[in-house]
């Protein structure tokens, strides 16, 4: 009664429901998909609990009726545990709207299969040629979890997060073109929606429109065998802010870089705002033409780094704390921050994993399940990296201080040398910054870091005492639990 994307049924019934030879699923005359799909949502929200609804089934997308068998979206990383575990919910509640025939079928969002219905931002391309350009574009939906206040600020991203924010509250006045490179996973797209959202949202009425290169090809293809140039123009240039994901694939494209050249060029000469993404600075894209190149770089080009351990930490925090996942103790983001180091997408579906198998066994979700989840696909690569909290924590309970001592401004002799140590331990037993050391011990500055840690070098080079105080301090961190207690 349930299928997958590739056609397995793992539904709890061996058999389909009868139905007539020839008989088609039709939507009720008064239901359009979209207000089906909202009937079924509050069947599903009286069938199970509410948690378990905004966690699992809330991120559920209706695509289309194909036949009897209603199709729905659901992220990757969880597609098929999803429509196992609930096959017989969803079959039940989607047959007290749509009738008993119905069946279910959960797809990628990326299925080409999918079809064409609600999809996601600009690629209804042939939708968008049938009406007008300008309010098509207005009503994308940007995903609405992709905004300035769900994206974790750290070191390796304060610029571009500037930057972005900067662009989206005054349209091509604060830095045109912005272009943002990284390797993936790393923040770029939800940077872009988050720009997106916001126009959407204050621009009062400003046009904005979202698309990759790859939309942006298959679109411009379309428009050259349709004979649809004149609308493929119009969709792309008459907005004010225009949003353009991974660039590099312009690449070996020459007559869509031609396009897109001049496509860039009727923008930015009207005084619209450009921003663009890439996985290469401008200069290393050394197969586009340099006349590209050049307009890349003529804005703010701002790269964002992969996540440190303390940023990767928030972001697993905020989404636990969105999601509503119910921990046992932090244990499990610990784990899964050390483990998962280049990818916000990896970082986060891996959470997704831990809360499945705590759903699936009922255990609770601490450090011990998120270790026995990930073993297979992160293995831990050695000792633990510790946090600077667990420096923190370590360090005031070997010398009796409280945190608000140890970050204080004081300069007494019982503060302040374990305060010298707990930051030159926190430069050799993780791997954050100077200045995020500096953050995390009272605001201070990478200088006064970089100091402690000579000073604290000297000290115990020279010294037995603050040798052994050094060693046991160290020993304390490594040893302390995955709480930092």
């Amino acid at each position: 009664m349930f299928a997958t994307a590739s056609g397995a049924r793992p539904g709890l019934s061996m058999f389909p429901p009868f139905r007539p030879a020839g008989s088609r699923l039709t939507t009720p005359d008064h239901l359009e998909l979209e207000d089906a799909w909202r009937r079924i949502q509050a069947e599903l929200r009286s069938a199970v609990t509410e948690t378990t609804y905004q966690v699992w089934l809330e991120p559920l997308r209706p695509r289309r009726i194909d036949g009897d068998t209603l199709v729905l979206t659901a992220p990757a990383p969880t597609r098929t545990w999803l429509a196992e575990r609930f096959s017989r919910v969803l079959q039940t509640c989607a047959a007290a709207v749509l009738g008993p025939e119905v069946t279910v079928s959960v797809v990628d969002p990326a299925d080409a299969s999918a079809g064409a219905g609600p999809a996601p931002l600009a690629r209804g391309f042939d939708r968008d040629l049938a009406g007008d350009p300008r309010a098509a574009a207005a009503a994308q939906a940007f995903n609405p979890k992709y905004t300035f206040d769900q994206f974790v600020i750290g070191d390796g991203n304060r610029l571009a997060h500037a930057a972005a924010l900067a662009v989206a509250e005054l349209p091509a006045q604060a830095y045109n073109p912005l272009f943002l490179y990284g390797p993936p996973g790393v923040g770029k797209t939800h940077l872009l929606h988050a720009v997106g959202n916001y126009v959407a949202a204050h621009g009062g009425g400003l046009g904005v429109r979202y698309t990759t290169v790859e939309a942006f090809t298959n679109a411009f293809v379309h428009a050259l065998h349709s004979g649809a140039v004149d609308r493929f123009k119009s969709l792309y240039r008459d907005n004010d802010v225009l949003l353009i994901d991974d660039v590099q694939f312009l690449e070996s494209k020459a007559r869509t870089e031609e396009e897109f050249f001049h496509t860039f060029n009727a923008l930015y000469d009207t005084g619209s705002q450009l921003v663009l993404t890439s996985d290469r600075l401008p200069r290393d894209l050394a197969a586009l033409e340099e006349r590209l190149r050049e307009r890349f770089e003529s804005g703010l080009v701002a790269d964002i780094a992969p996540a440190d351990y303390t940023t990767r930490l928030a972001i697993l925090r905020k989404r636990a704390q969105h999601d509503g996942v119910e921990m046992a103790d932090e244990g499990a983001l610990h784990v899964i921050a050390e483990r998962i180091v280049a990818n916000v997408r990896a970082l986060e579906g891996a959470l997704v994993r831990v809360v499945a198998f705590h759903s699936l066994t009922g255990r609770p979700i601490d450090a011990a399940l998120a270790a026995e989840v990930l073993d297979g696909l992160y293995p831990s690569a050695g000792p633990r990296r510790r946090s600077l909290e667990d420096i923190r924590h370590a360090t005031c309970d070997l010398f009796g201080l409280t945190e608000q001592e140890l970050v204080s401004q004081s300069r007494a002799a019982r503060v302040v040398w374990p305060r010298q140590l707990a930051m030159y331990l926190a430069r050799e037993m993780t791997d954050e910054t100077l200045p995020a050391i500096g953050r995390a011990f009272g605001g201070r500055n990478h200088a006064t870091v970089l100091n402690a840690v000579r000073r604290t070098t000297d000290r115990i080079a020279g010294d037995r005492e603050a040798w052994e105080t050094a060693h046991s301090l160290t020993e304390r961190i490594r040893t302390a639990d995955d709480r930092g207690d």
